[in-house]
């Protein structure tokens, strides 16, 4: 799942942002860390596939994950967030070929 989008404007420092995600009912997140912690900084990603694609208003780049990936069950249900934005998404884990409630 992937949230809204957000305007550049409300991210004056993307390094500074804190990502999150729980699985259920967890208390503590089992993923935690930001853009700062990135191999490559998005910069320079950015820079990078710019050279070979042409990057359009709602293009996403998918850059890995911060550790902690373990598995998720059908039932389950993921949130993650950006804290310092206030943003949060939640998802159910379906089986595959279901679809997902109130949809």
């Amino acid at each position: 799942p992937i949230s809204d989008f957000v305007l550049a404007d409300r991210v004056p420092d993307h390094t500074q942002l804190t990502l999150w995600l729980k699985v259920n009912d967890e208390e503590q997140p089992r993923q935690y860390g930001s853009p700062s912690r990135m191999i490559f900084a998005l910069p320079e990603l950015i820079a990078s596939v710019t050279r070979y694609h042409t990057l359009e208003p709602g293009d996403i780049l998918l850059t890995g994950t911060p550790e902690g990936v373990g598995p998720v069950f059908p039932g389950d249900t993921i949130r993650a967030g950006v804290t310092e934005l206030g943003l949060e998404i939640t998802t159910p884990v379906v089986a595959a070929g279901e679809t997902p409630p109130g949809e």
